[in-house]
């Protein structure tokens, strides 16, 4: 089976700094992969990368087939991205702006809007399809954010803390949805930080720390590894992270009286 993302050698510098040192990834069709790093780990840099945001990298970046230097519109078809912040022309309506990204992807127009009419109605978002984005919350913009980046039913779907501001019900939404579409065949790349709904939810988890990969593995595998621990805890002890107690403790001494 040839991997729909490869990345080989993979270096990036912002200026004199390293944020990316070699790396390395075989990613195969249907699998949910959950990529977790720190502030500062490389994480956000490799997902622009992969969706074609920074050109200017050292190594060979493929996505489904495709040399994304070579050829990264084709590429960029393939991918369906949700970041964390909802950047939207939000003086449009929903359907407008859905609909504008679907002519972006060459979509048929009635299908795009007999797409857009179902995802907005199964995010309850029914009776806002002709408002002005302007007038949403945050959570109601990130729910359009995402129905944007499947609307083209891409292959790989690269999702950046794509819960933010969503409701507890929206959430259950979006988690029963990555298995669903993983089911169907897509690609799951998802980076968070919460730890949580990334164990839930990936069959395969990537830990990078100072621009390296350095775990990759189920999370049963890096159990075994580490022991009987939460991920969260399992990332802690991997990235030298254990002063976290210690922090909060002194952080909570500010407030005792002198």
């Amino acid at each position: 089976m040839n991997p729909i993302i490869e990345l080989k050698n993979v270096f990036k510098n912002y200026g004199d700094k390293q944020v990316l040192k070699g790396i390395n990834l075989t990613i195969n069709a249907g699998q949910i992969i959950g990529y977790i790093g720190s502030n500062g780990a490389g994480k956000s840099t490799t997902v622009k990368i992969l969706c074609g945001l920074i050109a200017d990298y050292e190594g060979t970046v493929t996505v489904a087939g495709i040399n994304l230097s070579d050829n990264p519109i084709e590429a960029k078809r393939k991918i369906g991205y949700i970041p964390e912040l909802a950047e939207l022309y939000d003086v449009l309506t929903p359907m407008e702006f859905l609909s504008l990204m679907g002519e972006l992807y060459d979509l048929p127009t009635d299908i795009a809007t007999d797409r857009i009419i179902k995802m907005l109605t199964a995010f309850g978002l029914e009776n806002n399809i002709h408002q002005r984005m302007d007038t949403f919350s945050k959570g109601m913009k990130q729910k359009v954010l995402i129905i944007s980046g499947l609307l083209h039913n891409p292959d790989i779907i690269i999702l950046d803390e794509p819960l933010s501001g969503l409701d507890a019900n929206s959430v259950i939404i979006v988690k029963d949805l990555i298995s669903k579409l993983a089911k169907d065949g897509k690609t799951i790349f998802y980076c968070s930080h919460m730890m949580d709904v990334v164990e839930k939810v990936s069959d395969r988890i990537i830990f990078i720390n100072e621009g390296m990969v350095i775990a990759d593995g189920s999370f049963l595998e890096l159990q075994q590894q580490q022991g009987n621990e939460s991920l969260e805890k399992i990332f802690a002890l991997m990235t030298a992270k254990e002063g976290s107690n210690q922090a909060a403790s002194a952080i909570m001494q500010a407030f005792d009286s002198q």
